[in-house]
């Protein structure tokens, strides 16, 4: 058990480091641009938090196939506070991703198709949690698990959006080449990072407090 808490104390200490080192980056070192201003540094937020959104929704996906094949608790909760975590998230690249375009085009929202095609996976995995929410019965579980497989179709069409149809989306990074001065890649890797350890940050404190609960209803049930 102690071994335990040191993990979960080291990993919120490094998640913190690298958090802070990410942020001086962003402030302090990255190049500012002389046209957008302090609101381009928007855009590393905004990248970090789409990348692990997409991560969030792939161990859904993954920890659906594991409870369907299975049927673990543990998985049934891995699936479920990823996906919490994910919809958070996603709610904050678009709030981010409108004050960036406000700024490049003029606008808050518009129907392209990169920010429409994030907005309905944001409305599909909306409509996971409402369903564990608003379900009560044995099978609720599986149910999310199969929801949880069948919504994850929505990342790779997100993510392709801007590959098979017309948009002004920015293509920052493709396959065949990173469009980015060196000091702007090191910060947007940090960024990675460090969204992805606060995802699993908040992953391993969330399953905690399921886990808890399960215990409280069992010892409940007991008595």
């Amino acid at each position: 058990m102690q071994q335990k808490i040191d993990k979960d104390n080291l990993l919120i200490l490094a998640t913190t480091i690298v958090m802070a080192i990410t942020i001086y980056l962003i402030f302090i070192y990255s190049p500012t641009d002389i046209e957008m201003g302090v609101i381009q540094n928007v855009f590393y937020f905004h990248v970090a938090l789409a990348w692990t959104s997409f991560l969030a929704f792939f161990i859904v996906f993954i920890s659906s196939i594991q409870y369907l094949r299975n049927e673990s608790r543990n998985w049934d909760i891995t699936a479920y506070t990823s996906a919490e975590i994910g919809v958070l998230f996603t709610g904050l690249t678009l709030i981010l991703g409108s004050i960036w375009a406000e700024a490049t085009w003029g606008v808050f929202w518009t129907w392209d198709p990169r920010l429409t095609t994030t907005l309905i996976m944001f409305i599909i995995y909306i409509g996971y949690l409402t369903l564990r929410h608003s379900l009560e019965t044995e099978k609720t579980s599986r149910l999310s698990a199969v929801y949880g497989v069948i919504a994850f179709i929505s990342v790779p069409i997100t993510y392709i959006s801007i590959e098979i149809w017309d948009t002004i989306h920015p293509r920052v990074i493709e396959i065949s080449e990173v469009r980015m001065e060196t000091s702007m890649q090191i910060t947007m890797i940090f960024s990675v990072i460090a969204f992805t350890l606060l995802y699993i940050t908040l992953m391993r404190i969330r399953k905690k407090i399921e886990k808890d609960r399960d215990k409280v209803y069992r010892s409940k049930k007991i008595k």
